[in-house]
């Protein structure tokens, strides 16, 4: 038996887990069953002291494989789940092996490819029953373009671009995807037109299905109006006029007049709103003026989330990045009226962290915590701190939304950190 794994110190060596078993009949008390979408293979799930780890058999090849291009694209910065390792030949039994585990021809058994679970991650059928998220269906949408366009400024060309082969996490009211099935995927320095056209016909016909699929399901629990969707192939079909918006929007030229050059700024400004950075800048002389070129593989996404980290040493999504930006610019302007003086943002920052979100997070009860992720639970604090006061025509502060929050509002929503059901 082989094993790939990557070197962590907090994972397991998995040591104990049947391997000489197809992963269909594996019977272990670390086998739980999660929320989770439909997949062509074998996909089971195990746990390790609290932490979560997903396991697909598929053959050799398309594992390791996958395990390279996942490591690749993490690498790159593109939202994908965490690989842990791949385990090949698994006819040859391992040492410390579970005993009694019966011996396999290594042609029979495929191998497997394990993955970190991604924390407060739902595939997109289980959102239309958990709700809570407004718009859902074009949230849903968002999500999986701007992934779709981070993975095609990669250079990876998806093949199997669908809703199911995402997870989404929420963030600040969005949702963000994150790419869990990338066997059929191949990346290239750079994708042509036709490539990414070709990923657009597949992601609009796959989206349109899975829609069609998830309103016959509501249909016959008898609440077909819950998905909130009149006509799935018009939805599907506006997947592809909003990726080229946002596509041409990161990597369209432009041509400037010679005393425009205030427009570079203005396009910097606008690509940093949409929450994207770029490491350089292309100016090329052309007749009458300059024509702006951004190379798409120094377009990066994350720009709000970089400057959080940075300032308070948070690492969340990027709309709960920008959300809480907000907040501590509040803050900082709040302590230069009170103090008399304007404090670097650095500074700001750490006393933000340590005197408004810690405390406010540490104010709900452990129990309730499986409820939201630290940064989301924060977003939904401020806004219902928000709807309190407008109510009251008054600033109610922190305190009061955080008690009346977790009185009235958390118990009452599903945990989303994983919901697990362990298997006799």
């Amino acid at each position: 038996m082989r094993f790939q794994l990557l070197p962590r110190e907090t994972w397991p060596d998995f040591m104990d887990l049947p391997w000489g078993d197809p992963l269909a009949e594996w019977t272990s008390p670390r086998i739980v069953e999660v929320a989770r979408g439909i997949s062509r293979h074998v996909v089971r799930f195990v746990d390790y002291d609290g932490a979560l780890y997903a396991l697909k058999e598929l053959p050799a090849r398309l594992a390791e494989r996958e395990y390279r291009l996942l490591r690749e694209l993490a690498a790159a910065s593109v939202p994908v789940v965490e690989v842990v390792g791949v385990v090949s030949e698994r006819g040859v039994p391992a040492a410390g092996a579970t005993p009694g585990a019966r011996p396999a021809d290594p042609d029979e058994l495929g191998a497997v490819l394990i993955t970190r679970h991604l924390e407060y991650s739902l595939p997109y059928r289980a959102l239309f029953t958990v709700r809570g998220v407004n718009d859902l269906h074009n949230k849903l949408l968002d999500a999986l373009i701007e992934l779709l366009v981070r993975l095609h400024l990669a250079g990876f060309f998806w093949g199997d671009c669908s809703l199911s082969n995402a997870l989404f996490r929420r963030d600040a009211g969005s949702l963000a995807a994150y790419l869990v099935d990338a066997e059929t995927g191949e990346l290239h320095p750079s994708l042509s037109d036709g490539q990414r056209a070709y990923d657009l016909a597949i992601a609009e016909e796959h989206v349109a299905g899975e829609l069609l699929d998830v309103m016959a399901a509501l249909a016959d629990e008898g609440d077909a109006g819950a998905a909130g969707i009149d006509d799935p192939l018009a939805v599907a079909a506006e997947l592809r006029p909003r990726y080229e918006r946002l596509w041409g929007e990161l990597t369209r030229d432009e041509v400037l007049g010679p005393h425009e050059r205030y427009r570079i700024d203005e396009r910097l400004r606008r690509l940093n709103e949409l929450g994207f950075d770029v490491e350089e800048i292309e100016l090329l002389t052309v007749d009458g003026g300059y024509r702006l070129r951004l190379p798409t593989q120094v377009v990066e996404a994350g720009h709000h989330r970089r400057r959080l980290l940075m300032l308070t040493g948070l690492d969340v999504g990027e709309n709960q990045a920008r959300r809480l930006l907000n907040d501590l610019a509040c803050y900082r302007a709040e302590l230069a009226k009170a103090e008399g003086r304007s404090l670097p943002e650095a500074v700001a920052g750490y006393r933000w962290r340590a005197e408004v979100f810690e405390p406010a997070v540490a104010a709900v009860p452990a129990e309730l915590h499986a409820k939201r992720e630290p940064a989301e639970l924060f977003h939904e604090l401020l806004a219902h701190r928000w709807y309190r006061s407008e109510a009251a025509g008054r600033d109610v502060g922190m305190a009061d939304a955080v008690a009346s929050f977790v009185e009235q509002v958390l118990p009452k929503i599903a945990d989303e950190r994983a919901t697990i059901e362990r298997l006799p």
